[in-house]
């Protein structure tokens, strides 16, 4: 019996399979973000501490950087197997627009957090919206103000397309 080494293996993988596997990645990624939106929003009429709050916000950020170190370790594996220079020029425009928006995203956190806030996690999805989740015992209209602005401003997104919740 042959033992297969993750290198032998990859480059069994042809192009659709890669491509195939990535946005599967990128599915899951955005399902986690949906499924972790819908649970929290059914909770939030249970009262937290803010040692749950802080908890939370920072698992949530360990998940999505795991998420996107994983993404950028694929997208490193199919640059180090490719030989067609378009799926080249392909992947490193996926790595490019990842930074950005991890960039961004840190961006609008660090504001937010400047604006007053203890803790704030921002999401960019693949189609310009965003989510904002913030560090609080509850939002009033000048808060979600603030928060909308600041990322309406740094973005130019639309802000129908922003979610701003509490935790």
């Amino acid at each position: 019996m042959k033992i297969l080494y993750f290198r032998e293996v990859n480059k069994m993988l042809t192009k659709k399979k890669k491509i195939f596997i990535l946005f599967g990645m990128v599915a899951l990624l955005v399902v986690t973000g949906c499924l972790n939106l819908f649970l929290s929003k059914n909770n939030e009429n249970i009262p937290t501490s803010s040692y749950e709050s802080a908890s939370f916000l920072t698992s949530y950020r360990s998940s999505k950087l795991e998420t996107r170190q994983t993404m950028l370790n694929m997208y490193q594996s199919i640059l180090d197997t490719a030989t067609d220079p378009e799926q080249i020029t392909e992947t490193n425009a996926l790595i490019a627009d990842l930074g950005q928006r991890m960039e961004r995203e840190n961006t609008l956190e660090a504001m937010i957090m400047a604006a007053g806030f203890d803790d704030a996690v921002v999401t960019n999805a693949d189609d310009g919206s965003y989510t904002v989740m913030v560090k609080s015992d509850g939002l009033d209209t000048d808060n979600v103000a603030t928060i909308l602005g600041i990322v309406v401003k740094e973005t130019g997104a639309s802000a129908t397309n922003i979610k701003v919740s509490s935790v």
